[in-house]
């Protein structure tokens, strides 16, 4: 059975942070956290620490093997958008969102 962990409400899009999810998505949870560390976005330390999270829940809660541990689906869903106003010309105001995503990470042995 996988193990999963969640974050919710990171404050990146998901498109930026579905271009680092394809780098990793498969791989050994050792070898992806090395590879993270060298991709200089901050869509890679949110999906690091994901990682992280499911590899402990795993080693603690169903006592696997750290090593053993691949990604076996990770996921990138939209968030809640905030919407937020700048100041434009003439005293107006324009909109724009900022948009937040959920990351799924599930790891099992394999």
């Amino acid at each position: 059975m996988a193990t999963r962990a969640y974050t919710k409400r990171v404050g990146i899009s998901p498109i930026k942070m579905r271009r680092v999810v394809d780098l990793v998505r498969g791989q050994q949870a050792d070898q992806a956290m090395d590879m993270l560390k060298f991709v200089p976005t901050p869509a890679a330390v949110a999906v690091s620490k994901t990682i992280r999270s499911a590899v402990a829940n795993a080693e603690i809660n169903d006592l696997k093997d750290r090593s053993k541990l691949k990604i076996v689906k990770i996921t990138v869903d939209g968030g809640p958008r905030t919407r937020r106003f700048r100041a434009k010309a003439r005293g107006r105001a324009g909109a724009f969102d900022r948009p937040s995503c959920h990351l799924t990470v599930e790891v099992d042995e394999g």
